[in-house]
């Protein structure tokens, strides 16, 4: 009887001991398969070409470059517009306002129109880019409308979370959603978007990060560090002192005839052509 207890007792510890081997090794792959998976973003310098004026009471929004000239999108209540600018001399060429109870977002160009996001209004607008006159709205179904941008196929949008959403240009009906993580998880707050050689660029709402996202994994794969633009321009650090100080950096533009990226913030006084990894 003795012994089969002792049978017993040192089946079981094999049994104990198995388990756990089997559990260890198992989080070994785990961890080994989430390692394999991580991206860690490389460091993109940072190279001021040229400084040109910007209004600075336009709370940027959304910015794009077409044809030699500068649209933007600029936000606020009873304050919002779209607008064409000469980029050199910074002169606002057309300006349509927005009903004060929109609050303008991101924007961008496609096939001769321009399209914008609402803040929380759950309406976009369509243009013709040549007059800026309204042709018609549609709407959206996140809670919120930030950045905006086309990869030339898709409408592409942000909500302010890490989610990014392509839409049909004939519909403007969803098609599918890309979620933004970087080596630490989600990557939240996700705001003006550019679509450059395959890869979004995004600015991140509270940072001076430019993100270099891969469109087909919603990996961030790069990051910018644009915090030293403040002291070339001599603009006050973030957050503001006052209302109407220079605010977040916000605002990418990218000339894919000339290979250059341009660059603001809310209320800056000036647009930056940058040199990153264009």
């Amino acid at each position: 009887m003795k012994l089969n207890k002792l049978l017993m007792v040192a089946l079981m510890a094999s049994c104990l001991f198995t388990a756990c081997n089997n559990a260890d090794n198992n989080k070994t792959s785990e961890t080994a398969a989430n390692d394999a998976n991580t991206v860690m973003p490389v460091s993109i310098p940072l190279q001021v070409v040229n400084v040109y004026p910007h209004d600075a009471a336009c709370f940027t929004e959304g910015l794009e470059f077409i044809d030699g000239y500068l649209y933007e999108s600029c936000g606020e209540y009873d304050k919002s517009d779209v607008r064409k600018t000469d980029i050199t001399s910074g002169k606002v060429l057309q300006r349509t306002p927005m009903e004060k109870q929109y609050f303008g977002e991101g924007i961008t160009v496609l096939n001769g129109k321009l399209y914008q996001l609402t803040y929380r209004e759950k309406t976009g607008f369509v243009y013709d880019l040549k007059s800026l006159k309204p042709i018609k709205k549609f709407s959206f179904n996140t809670a919120e409308g930030w950045g905006m941008t086309n990869d030339g196929t898709h409408i592409i949008f942000d909500d302010g979370t890490n989610n990014i959403y392509y839409l049909d240009t004939a519909s403007l009906q969803p098609l599918k959603q890309l979620s933004v993580s970087d080596e630490h998880g989600p990557v939240e707050n996700i705001n003006e978007l550019e679509f450059i050689k395959g890869f979004l660029y995004a600015n991140q709402w509270q940072t001076e990060w430019i993100l270099k996202i891969d469109t087909a994994t919603g990996k961030v794969v790069a990051r910018a560090d644009m915090s030293e633009l403040r002291q070339k321009l001599g603009i006050s650090s973030y957050p503001p002192a006052r209302m109407g100080a220079p605010d977040v950096l916000n605002g990418i533009a990218y000339d894919k005839a000339t290979n250059k990226i341009f660059v603001t913030g809310k209320f800056w006084p000036k647009l930056v052509e940058v040199k990153l990894d264009n």
